[in-house]
């Protein structure tokens, strides 16, 4: 799993938080078919599009999978450079119909947010739904499940090889439901990159915005049985110091914490 960009809300080109990285939410989950999926289309999204164009120019059947819709989720796409070439292939997930996710992607893309149409770049574009049952994609059994989040998101669970990666980002805890959902999901997962925007003491005036803790993260990777721990979407006003400290506070509930920090790749497994 490599991460493209780990910022939530909006990005931080800012020296104090470079360090982190300041481009908001894109992962890639690289398969052993040798093919990635991509997940979310936040503005660490540009760059990996320009590595995938350094890595081959015959790689570009491209999976992107979408929790929500949200800015800090999304801004990155209409900079996604293998968008722009007729021998690509890029297949658009999410768990809104394909007529309503066709529309929110060229939303973006109109005048006067844009100069480029949607519909007239030159990548061939599919869209799908997904559900609740599991999808083969790349070699890979994709399975997806509801987040707890303003305007709903989902989040996706990725197995293949007997390797598990669960990726958790923009969930709120508190709804029992959706909270044992997510663990019963991520039960023995060999990664758990999980949404920490806030500490402890910040949640409670921000209730209702969607974001987790570093200190649920721990605590929902303890009852998963989860072997490492992945801390995400990380608040715009932390910087390096302050996520060093948080991930120091984590390591001290769940010792297999890390940091996503733009560019660091985490093996699996």
């Amino acid at each position: 799993m490599r991460i493209w960009g780990a910022r939530g809300s909006v990005p931080t080109p800012e020296r104090d938080k470079l360090g982190v990285g300041g481009n908001t939410s894109c992962v890639e989950v690289k398969l052993p078919s040798g093919e990635s999926l991509i997940f979310d289309a936040g503005t660490g999204i540009r760059n990996l599009g320009f590595d995938l164009m350094r890595r081959s120019h015959k790689q570009h059947d491209l999976h992107l999978l979408l929790t929500h819709f949200h800015w800090d989720h999304l801004q990155g796409l209409p900079f996604f450079a293998p968008l722009y070439l007729a021998e690509s292939t890029v297949t658009f997930h999410s768990g809104s119909p394909v007529e309503d996710l066709r529309q929110i992607l060229g939303g973006q893309m109109v005048d006067p947010y844009f100069p480029m149409k949607f519909d007239l770049v030159a990548a061939t574009m599919n869209f799908d739904q997904v559900t609740g049952e599991p999808s083969e994609l790349g070699g890979a059994l994709v399975s997806t499940f509801a987040l707890h989040h303003p305007g709903g998101a989902c989040g996706y669970r990725i197995d293949s090889g007997g390797r598990r990666v669960v990726y958790a980002t923009d969930h709120e805890h508190g709804n029992d439901a959706a909270d044992l959902r997510l663990r019963h999901t991520a039960k023995d997962a060999d990664l758990l990159l999980y949404d920490s925007q806030f500490t402890p003491s910040e949640i409670e005036s921000h209730r209702g915005w969607g974001h987790s803790t570093w200190l649920e993260a721990t605590c929902v990777a303890r009852d998963a049985g989860v072997k490492r721990l992945v801390l995400f979407h990380h608040d715009p006003g932390h910087n390096d110091a302050m996520m060093e400290a948080i991930l120091a506070e984590a390591r001290r509930e769940f010792p297999n914490t890390d940091l996503a920090i733009e560019g660091a790749e985490f093996p699996v497994g």
